[in-house]
């Protein structure tokens, strides 16, 4: 028998590795950035046409290489950040791996041109599937550029899985922000398909995260700060009252390097507890300084976990950190009583020395009795004819008790008669219980609505007609708002503008990430339209991935249940009307469309059940 293991050639082996290193364009422009921050740049370009399925260039100004290092630089397991396996245990640097440059260029058509500060001229390098096809001397800027073409161009397998364009260009935001957030001192740009996204000048991380995701954050930060032996917590965390209903901007750092870290995500959260509604997560950016040896961040390909020697108290710094920024600013809202500050109070005519104390005297009538002629309460709900009741009323309720004594009866006779009457309910059809729930009588029991989720199904089925009959009906704005927004946020906003359109706004594209906003949708009332959109999108967030969702049905969930009226809104008799028909001529009046339940009918049975 034959043997049948055999050493696999070095571009198939090049192949696998990249498998591990590069699952999309965004996994390549993470370390190619990564490598340009290791090369000192304090300028740093990204060039991307296609979402990096075409081209990705990053260009930065960092110390370049030699005409040698160029070259070693495209082989498996080369690196200048480590020589021992010891230094594993003290890395501070981003790409120490030696296996990125060779994994793509595996995969992918590339062009590297890098020169040194002190040196007149650079070297031009081209590989293609891992084999170098040109080297030669070039003229250029000190620094490093180099140009991914292509990609997957080899394996069409893996690029047949790639996404949308726009899709693959949501997860290189995603890792442009990783990098840019954590190193605020560089200056980062990024272009895709000649448009410019980002120009980020160097200066404070504040700085950073509000040019990153709107100037609304300039507002929502609250500064972390905290310093212990072996490590220490800074950075920025979110006001309670701006948390999101997605797990958006939420960030943490380790020495520099975005990590993700499910338990000390929970460190936050605890932090915030009672200042969060259900179904929200705080904003943050944290960054943990930490001695490289008490870490390990050689666990995962794509180095976003890390292992902590000490996690308990990585967990009890962050979790204090988080609780004395909160305690430290005042989060309740501070009102200016224009008034002097003795709240014009002679303070000098209190307890004056040797002044006699005279208690206060209250008059009242020592020949009142509260049961001799009851008068009727006013200003009550539902305030009915007080009048005294007959002995005869007692046998009516309470057949069966003992009869009250003699002169019990006697002292009732002397009074004036009351008969007992039921307590009227409103005149109107529908009763309204705390402002939850509608309750009316049915032939066969009693009829409960929940108002939120009947309001719920019946904004569902209208938008969801307005998108599939295409029409826009919309309440023009007085003065147009202007919405700044995230990338990302923006990106997925352009994604579905047509459909949003449709539900009635009026939106234009006027920057990058901003819009003017025209027009809401009728019936929006004086809801802010900035924050709707805001609303809306971080909505369609927590669904737009599930891939057997059609983006119709989830622009009408997202729009509904926003504008369905809330828990405890007073509904006039009209509107309970109103909504009660709606809800019984819609296709599915019985269940929302999140599968809860509308109403509830008790019949005669369950009520009886109720007082046995």
């Amino acid at each position: 028998m034959s043997d049948i293991i055999k050493l696999l050639p070095d571009a198939v082996a090049n192949q696998i590795a990249a498998g591990e290193v590069v699952q999309r364009p965004a996994s390549a422009v993470k370390e190619l950035l990564e490598n340009a921050i290791d090369a000192g740049a304090d300028q740093i370009e990204l060039v991307l046409i296609e979402a990096g399925k075409t081209l990705i260039q990053v260009i930065d100004n960092g110390c370049g290489m030699s005409e040698t290092d160029a070259r070693m630089s495209f082989e498996r397991h080369a690196t200048s950040k480590i020589s021992k396996a010891d230094d594993l245990f003290s890395i501070r640097t981003m790409g120490f791996r030696g296996e990125a440059l060779a994994s793509i260029a595996a995969i992918a058509q590339v062009e590297m041109k890098t020169r040194q500060h002190d040196v007149e001229y650079g070297t031009q390098l081209n590989v293609e599937g891992s084999l170098v096809t040109n080297q030669q001397v070039c003229v250029g800027q000190p620094g490093t550029s180099i140009a991914i073409k292509n990609l997957f161009f080899n394996v069409p397998a893996r690029r047949n899985f790639l996404k949308a364009t726009q899709a693959e260009l949501r997860h290189v935001l995603d890792e442009f922000q990783r990098v840019s957030l954590i190193h605020p001192e560089t200056a980062f740009t990024l272009v895709h398909n000649d448009k410019e996204l980002f120009h980020l000048f160097a200066g404070s991380l504040k700085q950073r995260i509000v040019a990153l995701f709107g100037n609304s954050f300039n507002e929502r930060l609250l500064p972390v700060s905290s310093i212990a032996t072996s490590l220490s917590v800074d950075g920025f965390i979110g006001k309670a009252q701006f948390a999101r209903k997605t797990r958006g901007e939420q960030f943490f750092f380790v020495n520099k390097r975005f990590i993700k870290h499910p338990y000390l995500h929970h460190a936050v959260e605890n932090a915030f507890m009672e200042l969060l509604p259900k179904g929200s997560y705080p904003t943050y950016f944290l960054h943990i300084t930490i001695d490289a040896a008490e870490i390990d961040i050689n666990i995962h390909p794509t180095k976003t976990e890390v292992n902590f020697q000490d996690t308990k108290l990585v967990y009890a710094m962050i979790h204090a950190a988080v609780k004395k920024s909160l305690g430290q600013h005042d989060l309740s809202p501070r009102f200016d009583f224009d008034s002097s500050s003795d709240h014009g109070i002679d303070f000098g005519d209190i307890s004056r020395l040797g002044r006699a104390v005279t208690p206060p005297s209250v008059p009242f009538n020592t020949e009142y009795n509260p049961f001799s002629n009851p008068q009727p309460r006013e200003n009550s709900s539902f305030s009915a004819p007080h009048k005294t009741v007959p002995d005869d009323n007692w046998r009516l309720f309470y057949g069966d008790t003992k009869q009250p004594s003699t002169a019990s009866t006697e002292s009732a006779k002397t009074q004036p008669e009351q008969q007992l009457e039921p307590i009227p309910l409103q005149s109107n059809k529908y009763l309204q219980i705390q402002g939850k729930y509608v309750c009316a009588t049915v032939k066969s029991g009693i009829l409960i609505v929940d108002q939120h989720l009947a309001h719920f199904r019946i904004l569902f089925e209208k938008y969801l007609r307005l998108l599939n009959e295409r029409k826009t009906p919309s309440q023009q704005e007085l003065f147009p708002q202007t919405v700044q927004l995230s990338a990302p946020d923006a990106d997925l906003l352009v994604e579905v503008l047509p459909e949003i359109r449709f539900l009635g706004f009026s939106i234009q594209a006027v920057g990058n990430r901003s819009f003017v906003m025209n027009g809401v949708p009728e019936g929006s009332g004086e809801r802010d339209a900035a924050s709707l959109i805001e609303q809306l999108l971080e909505a369609y967030k927590k669904h737009y991935q599930d891939p057997q969702a059609e983006k119709k049905y989830i622009l009408a969930k997202t729009m509904a249940i926003q504008m369905a009226i809330p828990y405890g809104k007073k509904l006039s008799e009209n509107e309970i009307n109103a909504l009660i028909d709606h809800l019984f001529a819609c296709q599915v009046a019985d269940t929302a469309p999140d599968g809860r339940k509308i109403f509830k009918v008790l019949n005669m049975n369950e009520i009886a059940t109720l007082f046995k």
